[in-house]
């Protein structure tokens, strides 16, 4: 698989050029264990993901909801750690080259050292990172390694977030921004964030980058509606809550996941 073009700015355009938003799924590494969430993960891109968002499992995950959190409870009891994660990324790269972003907390970074880790999540074949606990202001080192590597640094705004900071942050912010559609954690809701048209908008003032929405997206109509507006669409909780609904049964989990995907996205996702 190549290394050198860049692949989340071809996702975003194939998407742009299909007349729709590209579709972002997360499901957290390792859960419910190694082999299934290999075979999750490339069920999932088969089905039409343009983007697949990791998480790597860790134990004081702050932004989480409860689903998110159970999921890295079940992947780190299911022996999910560094070593297999790379492993993960190589296993779905030995078969898809749609772009792979981690989401990670920065602890996770910084105790591998984070040159060293940069540099590892590279050559596995991973294409950015989203490190939730880490803004722009304290990541000097960590968008210096990036840098080097070739590895996008995703970055988040919410809500709350100021106009000059939102400036602050499309400075240093590569691959895309990930705008959060709610104050609090991730998870699931019946209803859709008010106002995601115009903070798309607000962002978009300050870069060219296209800005993907989540926290929050559980339904087709919700990701329709998000995609009119934004040039990504993110869904997580309602992926991962059908892993927690089928650990009995894990060998159903990827032909139920790309169904979800499908029902979510009318089909239309390619």
């Amino acid at each position: 698989m190549s290394h050198s073009k860049d692949r989340i700015a071809d996702a975003f355009q194939l998407a742009r050029n299909q007349g729709r938003a590209a579709f972002i799924a997360y499901i957290c590494g390792g859960d419910p264990d190694f082999e299934t969430s290999v075979a999750v993960a490339i069920a999932l891109l088969d089905a039409g993901v343009d983007i697949l968002e990791i998480g790597v499992p860790f134990s004081d995950p702050l932004a989480d909801g409860l689903t998110n959190q159970l999921a890295a409870q079940r992947a780190l009891a299911g022996g999910m750690t560094h070593e297999r994660l790379f492993a993960l990324v190589r296993r779905i790269r030995e078969k898809s080259d749609k772009p792979i972003i981690l989401y990670a907390y920065y602890n996770l970074i910084f105790s591998q050292g984070v040159v060293a880790a940069i540099r590892r999540f590279k050559e596995a074949g991973v294409d950015g990172i989203l490190t939730l606990d880490c803004p722009p202001e304290e990541a000097g080192e960590l968008l210096a390694a990036s840098r080097d590597a070739g590895l996008a640094n995703i970055f988040i705004v919410a809500p709350t977030t100021p106009p000059e900071r939102i400036a602050r942050i499309a400075r240093d912010a590569t691959g895309f921004i990930y705008y959060v559609s709610r104050e609090g954690v991730t998870g699931v809701r019946s209803d859709l964030a008010s106002g995601i048209g115009a903070a798309v908008a607000a962002i978009k003032q300050h870069t060219t980058l296209p800005v993907a929405v989540g926290f929050g997206i559980s339904t087709a109509a919700h990701v329709a509606a998000v995609g009119r507006v934004a040039d990504g669409v993110v869904v997580g909780s309602a992926l991962v809550n059908i892993i927690a609904a089928h650990t009995g049964e894990r060998e159903k989990l990827p032909a139920e996941l790309a169904a979800k995907v499908r029902a979510l996205t009318g089909g239309a996702a390619g």
